[in-house]
């Protein structure tokens, strides 16, 4: 309709469409709630899995640093006869074979797709090489194995001034992958349905839809009715416009507190037009 036609219509039929506006725009603010907090809670419940792999990738790191202590213990040996007949050690191949379970927990609750997946399968190869190279240093007595000891703890390589990741020893791969997977834990928490670049702008459009029919509500009501704009309206707006910012701010609101708080509004709204809707009795075009 044109403006020159909304001012020539009836001002009941202007509330009839002023009020389907505003509970149109809180049914479609209740969508925005449900599918964000939906959205929401999926990536929280992907960021716990992650963060159960970090927690993984933890412990196999401290079981890396075990291994190394154990081969540190062996090379101290000096009868080559001891450590053949003992080879690396019972301390060794535990804290090997607990690398190995964590790495496989956290291929569960990898977060960072083909490439957290690639790099988790580098170091679980890394893992098994260093294996095969302890049993084999046995063999050639304490040095051979103090070196492969000394293998799992390097550094990275550099380039240039960066090091580059997943070029140290066994010790620095996992810190690597540990750090792949709390980058993409934080990416889970702050993309999409999280992301307040998003959310702000998704949920204070409604609340300025909103804002601007109330507004013209009040003007007619005044202008035309001679009444002061009711005070349900009112409250029906500060009620909106609290949930969506709070939708943003708490990503998300619990939907226990959002659907009754815009039920509540919807029968503010209501409440509002209904006493000027009632003074006159024309039938719905």
């Amino acid at each position: 309709m044109t403006g020159r036609g909304l001012r020539d219509s009836h001002p009941v039929v202007v509330l009839r469409r002023l009020r389907a506006g505003v509970l149109g725009v809180l049914a479609v603010t209740t969508l925005l709630c449900l599918v964000a907090a939906d959205r929401a809670e999926a990536q929280i419940a992907a960021s716990e899995r992650t963060q159960e792999a970090v927690d993984d990738i933890r412990q196999a790191h401290e079981q890396a640093t075990r291994a190394r202590a154990a081969l540190e213990a062996v090379s101290r040996i000096d009868d080559p006869v001891s450590i053949s007949l003992t080879g690396v050690g019972a301390d060794f191949a535990n804290a090997a074979a607990r690398i190995s379970s964590h790495l496989t927990s956290a291929t569960e609750g990898n977060g960072a797709g083909k490439r957290g997946l690639s790099h988790i399968q580098f170091v679980q190869g890394q893992l098994a090489t260093s294996v095969q190279l302890a049993d084999a240093a046995v063999l050639d007595g304490a040095p051979a194995v103090g070196k492969v000891g000394e293998a799992l703890h390097a550094a990275r390589e550099h380039q240039g001034r960066q090091d580059v990741p997943f070029t140290g020893g066994l010790e620095q791969s996992l810190l690597d992958l540990q750090r792949v997977e709390s980058d993409a834990k934080r990416v889970q928490l702050e993309s999409d349905w999280r992301d307040r670049r998003l959310l702000w702008p998704l949920f204070m459009a409604p609340s300025a839809v909103m804002l601007l029919l109330v507004c013209a509500t009040c003007r007619i009501v005044a202008r035309r009715f001679r009444r002061y704009p009711s005070p349900a309206l009112v409250l029906a707006l500060l009620a909106t416009a609290s949930v969506c910012v709070l939708m943003c701010v708490l990503r998300p609101l619990d939907v226990a507190i959002t659907l009754p708080v815009l039920a509540a509004a919807g029968a503010l709204t209501y409440l509002a037009y209904r006493p000027r809707l009632a003074e006159y009795r024309f039938p719905r075009s």
